[in-house]
């Protein structure tokens, strides 16, 4: 009798750990610049962090820059990025799908942006929050794993809007509330068991989030989403609890140089595991960027983490 209940054990807890799935998030990764310098001498930018980063699942980032080999920049930014294609194959070992929602992708015209999708494709990295027209911006990057329907939705809302994606042009979903909240229904309503909206917002270098910030991540909350995760800031930006769902409102720099102070070289990944009914526990990680903006783990550092039940973050040493 005690040998079956042994195998009933075992076998349930196979069959709990196969129906849940690990997926990691990382901040901007810009591979123009001295990262693209790093990788167009062979170097690999994210060797430091690939030992956790192959820990898990499924790993998604957002990419601050587009991949091409067209466009002229922009006359009206301060800084514009345009990473070589030789980059593909360091992101394709190490990242499996990437946001375009944000406020870079533009920066070397349209033309640029549709490239760097079809390169994208052609290695095989999905993408959302950016497409050939606003429909296909606002369609969701769906992962089917382990018996659990994802949808992960990217937006943008910081300047320039003229990257947003029109009826008929390519470009970004920008984040106007009502779309997002319909878009986290339609989601649901297409089967999605777990819903991450993927926020490019608030003020750079501001180490807490904006009023705007928080009043829509608890609209998205309350329209279905089962966690909310933001970048662009270029900081971290902490986070909290609503509705028993985590909001983490900014991971700050993955791969980015030029950034001098300790704020600006600190970011999270933020690692998840998830079930058919949403997020069952999460966990940051710090990342610290060096000279040429390439991240290293940091040993012994106390970040936010959470897990279901949790009523306020805790801090949880790594």
């Amino acid at each position: 009798m005690k040998f079956f209940l042994f195998v009933f054990c075992l076998l349930a807890a196979n069959f709990s750990a196969a129906q849940s799935l690990r997926i990691i998030f990382t901040g901007d990764i810009m591979l123009d610049d001295t990262p693209g310098q790093v990788i167009a001498q062979g170097r690999d930018p994210f060797t430091h962090v690939a030992e956790i980063l192959k820990d898990a699942d499924y790993r998604i980032g957002n990419l601050e820059c587009p991949i091409a080999t067209v466009g002229v920049p922009m006359e009206s930014k301060i800084y514009s990025f345009r990473a070589h294609p030789r980059v593909l194959p360091f992101l394709e070992q190490h990242i499996d799908a990437v946001s375009v929602a944000n406020n870079h992708t533009g920066d070397y015209g349209k033309a640029a942006f549709m490239e760097t999708l079809e390169q994208l494709d052609s290695k095989g990295i999905l993408h959302f929050g950016g497409g050939a027209n606003a429909s296909s911006a606002h369609k969701p990057l769906w992962i089917n794993r382990n018996g659990i329907k994802i949808a992960v939705l990217g937006y943008n809302e910081f300047k320039p809007r003229s990257f947003e994606a029109g009826a008929m042009t390519p470009g970004i979903a920008w984040s106007e509330d009502s779309h997002v909240d319909s878009d986290i229904r339609a989601a649901r309503k297409a089967g999605a068991d777990v819903v991450i909206p993927f926020m490019h917002w608030g003020w750079e270098r501001e180490t807490t989030p904006s009023e705007r910030q928080t009043k829509l991540a608890r609209k998205m909350i309350a329209a279905g989403a089962d966690i909310v995760v933001g970048s662009h800031p270029h900081v971290v930006q902490g986070a909290e609890i609503y509705r028993g769902k985590p909001i983490i409102y900014s991971l700050g720099n993955f791969v980015f140089d030029s950034f001098t102070t300790a704020v600006t070289r600190l970011g999270w990944t933020l690692h998840l595991s998830v079930d058919k009914k949403g997020v069952t526990q999460w966990q940051t990680r710090a990342v610290q960027m060096d000279e040429e903006g390439l991240p290293h783990w940091v040993a012994a550092a106390k970040t936010p983490c959470g897990k279901r039940g949790d009523k306020v973050v805790r801090e949880c040493l790594h």
